[in-house]
């Protein structure tokens, strides 16, 4: 399966508002876990099984509550059993129908 998702803070004690600490912090968890991982600006997005996505995405909430009272989480997952390696062959896909690898950076 694959999982997009986003935890922040539901406040933060920067005076610019940023809840980069926090963020870094879950996403330490998803580069520790071994499982196939990307982070862009908005979400982070993990491949694997169902239980040791889950888990990660679970100990990545857990840091950010540790440092906050409330939690905001998005989560979006695509579930398709017997797929390994969507994470990059879903885009590749669509980079050869488009003719280029150009991911618009």
């Amino acid at each position: 399966m694959l999982v997009a998702f986003s935890i922040a803070p539901g406040t933060t004690d920067d005076p610019d508002g940023s809840v980069s600490r926090a963020v870094a912090d879950a996403v330490r968890i998803v580069r520790e876990s071994g499982l196939p991982h990307e982070t862009n600006a908005m979400f982070t997005n993990v491949e694997g099984e169902w239980d040791e996505v889950m888990d990660v995405v679970k100990r990545a909430t857990e840091a950010v509550a540790a440092q906050t009272n409330r939690v905001s989480l998005v989560l979006k997952a695509d579930i398709r059993p017997g797929f390994t390696g969507q994470l990059t062959a879903k885009v590749e896909r669509i980079d050869r129908l488009l003719g280029s690898s150009d991911t618009g950076s």
